[in-house]
């Protein structure tokens, strides 16, 4: 998946233009805001927002160090970002978090040894929660999500199919598998109290291709987004008929690093079109929606212009501009998310430094107040 430190792979779909012939788009107000405390190498991969003052953000930390690598954990009090101590829960990794008051939020990640954690915030700690599952090592829970019923939906796989698991933070279920063989799922967004989407990929045979479902109390499987080795990140619904998923294609062949190609995709309720995300090289992470929940911004990251991090923004007539990021002290930054503040007009984004782990890529966040 974009975003994994050292694994970034694909092939270009076309010649690279020399840096005279990059656009030079505008920039769009982003700030960088920083995210202290962290080990080197380290990156913060998810992000969620309660309001303008409270915010969380995960990660992982010591990647290459000698020690074992950990789980990164960050709230953010309207002021500064403050790492959390997680080292009791002895996790290598915190892959989505999702919360929606002080003292409740949630978090999924991967284990030290079998099984995969389900964390909870209780306003102070990060604390592992029970569910049906736990500690099963074909159990894994890869995306997590929160209604503003406050009910909590985390997408995974359990007993070799993958499946969402709904709950309160006191009982739990598992739902129906979802029918599809080969799938993997990287995304859980909830639009509405009864209307869950998830996005991920499906093998095609020779590949994979990308993969968009809704479940509404049963499942339904949109038609596969067409590429090849193309895996969808996130996605964005407005509506049955108003779908945008983002993600990258890895392409055919190419040794490991090269990077691959940005995806783009709109669904108007009868089939999906790919867009250009403007330029075409490098991936989509990230997709947040607005106050009105319209498709607005696009977390990336441009292979050919890593100066600055790179975004892309929604017009008012629906067109997506390319948007550079803030000047800063990172030498090459790299998105892995971006969410939108409710209660507000603004927006957060998170990744790491650099793209590849040395010189020691560090945990990094931007804001924008729109």
């Amino acid at each position: 998946m974009a975003g994994t430190i050292g694994t970034l792979a694909g092939i270009a779909l076309g010649p690279v233009p020399s840096w005279a012939d990059v656009p030079v788009p505008r920039t769009q107000g982003w700030q960088v805001v920083p995210a202290p405390g962290s080990t080197p190498a380290a990156q913060l991969r998810r992000i969620a927002a309660a309001g303008p003052r409270l915010a969380w953000a995960v990660g992982e930390e010591n990647l290459g160090g000698q020690s074992q690598q950990g789980a990164l954990a960050m709230v953010w009090n309207g002021s500064v970002w403050t790492k959390t101590d997680v080292s009791h829960l002895d996790h290598t990794r915190l892959s989505d978090v999702a919360g929606v008051c002080s003292t409740s939020a949630w978090s999924v990640g991967q284990p030290a040894g079998n099984g995969s954690p389900l964390l909870h915030w209780d306003g102070t700690n990060w604390r592992e929660a029970t569910f049906p599952g736990m500690g099963e090592t074909d159990v894994r829970l890869t995306s997590v999500a929160v209604g503003p019923d406050r009910r909590v939906w985390i997408c995974g796989s359990r007993g070799g199919a993958v499946r969402l698991l709904q709950g309160n933070g006191r009982r739990w279920r598992w739902l129906d598998p979802l029918p599809v063989a080969s799938a993997n799922l990287y995304r859980v967004v909830v639009r509405s109290p009864g209307e869950v989407w998830v996005s991920g990929d499906q093998s095609n045979g020779g590949g994979w291709s990308g993969l968009v479902a809704r479940w509404d109390g049963a499942w339904t499987v949109l038609p596969s987004i067409a590429g090849l080795r193309l895996g969808i990140a996130d996605l964005h619904s407005a509506g049955p008929d108003d779908v945008w998923a983002v993600g990258t294609e890895a392409g055919v062949g190419g040794p490991p690093g090269r990077p691959g190609n940005p995806a783009l995709s709109h669904w108007d309720g009868t089939a999906w079109t790919r867009v250009e995300a403007g330029f075409t090289i490098g991936s989509l992470t990230g997709i947040a929606g607005d106050a009105q929940g319209r498709a607005a911004w696009i977390s990336g990251w441009n292979f050919q212009d890593q100066s600055r991090s790179t975004y892309l923004r929604r017009d008012g007539g629906g067109t997506w501009t390319v948007v550079r990021g803030p000047a800063g002290t990172a030498p090459a930054p790299y998105l892995n998310d971006v969410t939108s503040v409710p209660g507000a007009t603004g927006f957060w984004s998170v990744g790491m430094t650099s793209p590849a782990p040395y010189p020691p890529t560090e945990a990094y966040a931007e804001h924008l107040d729109a």
